[in-house]
């Protein structure tokens, strides 16, 4: 059986001393079961309210305590009120401080937790494990906590959580400690093609260790496929030889060093190319447990935008043809439009014809490239600007290219006639 805390939202905290408060969280409850729901069949859900209580929350020195609501445990225990009560000071959270103000700055928090059980263990009476994953929209927190129940001494007035079946404590709440954490701080990152990326990846645990062997996994999923990236297994006592990495993505490295003295998980991608886009997932493992965490790479490449003319000398007789190329981006979402401006104007506008594209071309190196061709029509006005204006997410602002329409050249027509009669001249002079 597999039990899931939902956070939909949260209300405020109470300060429990100086530079500390506590963060309570309205979770919902979600037992999975099995039973038939519709002509297939499927798995029910059982929602229960909970209520997640994160004990000394770091508290930043300039900040304002007094809109912090004191949380007070419910006067008579209830054995089906779902409290679970945490320390988050030792081992620390990162950015713990964040979830502070997360609903006053409409930042959604996101929160699950799954009764978790350790390899190759098996749960002493009383105690249980959970696996708890906090992640707040808009900034970049990410979490997966793993707790264990405190010991209750029991009596005949201990109270037993009827829903998870575990002892109570005075206040009804379910007291746990953090005994492991991993952690990122980044959530998505891009990075450009040919460049490098380090994906942020971090651990802790209790200050007695867990055990001396730490192993650390990266793997890519990306569009339904899945294939590890590294992986690395080292000793925390730090004895020499004891690393062993295996890269199977060339240009990939982690630090083992980091890894023993700061709990420091992060890879080192170099010269990314398109493939390395999609979702990476840290797993850190040290002893019976594990954790992870995913972040999402996106490879980009801003567009090289060019113009077929350098100049653009009126033609009244017949229209011309411009072309704006837009090449070796990635990815694929590039928009292009044609404006124009005249001496009279002072903004550009959007031109009604649009021209024509081209369709998507790929190169080897899984960019792309699209050139649009715009008529410029014969009637336009000597000092119109055309402006071919490019947009794509790996720039910041749309890219644009222009050039002036000029009026062809004083005495160019006389000059043209004057050649043509030369020439006649000179064959009836050559045929006699």
């Amino acid at each position: 059986m597999m039990i899931v805390v939902v956070l939909f939202g949260y209300f405020l905290t109470c300060v429990c001393g100086d530079g500390v408060a506590d963060l309570v969280l309205s979770c919902t409850l979600v037992e999975e079961g099995v039973g038939h729901e519709g002509m297939g069949g499927g798995s029910l859900f059982t929602r229960t309210p909970a209520t997640l209580i994160l004990r000394d929350v770091p508290v930043t020195s300039d900040e304002s305590l007094e809109t912090l609501t004191p949380f007070v445990p419910p006067s008579i225990p209830d054995p089906e009120a779902i409290l679970l009560e945490v320390e988050v000071s030792s081992p620390e959270i990162p950015n713990a401080h964040v979830l502070l103000h997360a609903d006053c700055n409409e930042q959604e928090v996101m929160c699950e937790m799954s009764r978790y059980s350790p390899r190759g263990s098996q749960e002493s009476s009383g105690s249980a494990y959970f696996m708890v994953s906090i992640i707040v929209e808009g900034v970049e927190f990410s979490t997966a906590l793993i707790l264990q129940t405190l010991e209750v001494k029991k009596d005949q007035t201990t109270l037993i959580q009827n829903k998870l079946g575990l002892p109570l404590s005075r206040s009804g709440t379910l007291l746990t400690e953090v005994i492991f954490l991993v952690y990122s701080y980044v959530k998505s990152v891009s990075a450009p093609l040919r460049g490098d990326v380090i994906l942020n990846c971090g651990f802790k645990q209790q200050e007695i260790p867990l055990a001396q062997e730490v192993a650390v996994e990266w793997r890519l999923q990306h569009r339904g496929n899945g294939w590890k990236v590294l992986d690395m297994v080292t000793r925390l006592d730090d004895v020499e030889g004891s690393t062993v990495v295996n890269a199977e993505r060339k240009g990939s490295s982690m630090n083992a060093s980091q890894v023993v003295g700061e709990g420091n998980a992060s890879v080192t991608l170099t010269k990314l190319k398109v493939l390395d886009e999609g979702t990476y997932i840290c797993t850190v493992s040290i002893g019976l447990f594990y954790a992870q965490q995913v972040i999402q790479l996106q490879v980009i490449q801003p567009p090289h935008v060019s113009l077929s003319k350098e100049k653009l000398v009126l033609n009244t007789k017949s229209p011309q043809t411009l072309s704006c190329h837009c090449a070796n981006y990635y990815p694929l979402d590039a928009q292009m439009e044609w404006l124009s401006l005249s001496p009279t104007d002072t903004e550009p506008t959007v031109l009604p014809d649009q021209g024509s594209l081209s369709s998507h071309r790929q190169h080897g190196d899984r960019t792309y490239s699209l050139s649009s061709h715009l008529s410029v029509p014969s009637t336009v006005s000597p000092g119109t600007e055309i402006i071919c204006r490019v947009s794509h997410p790996a720039m910041d602002a749309p890219l644009s290219l222009s050039l002036v329409v000029e009026s062809p050249e004083p005495g160019s027509y006389w000059w043209v006639l004057g050649f043509l009669v030369v020439t006649l001249i000179f064959f009836y002079q050559v045929m006699r």
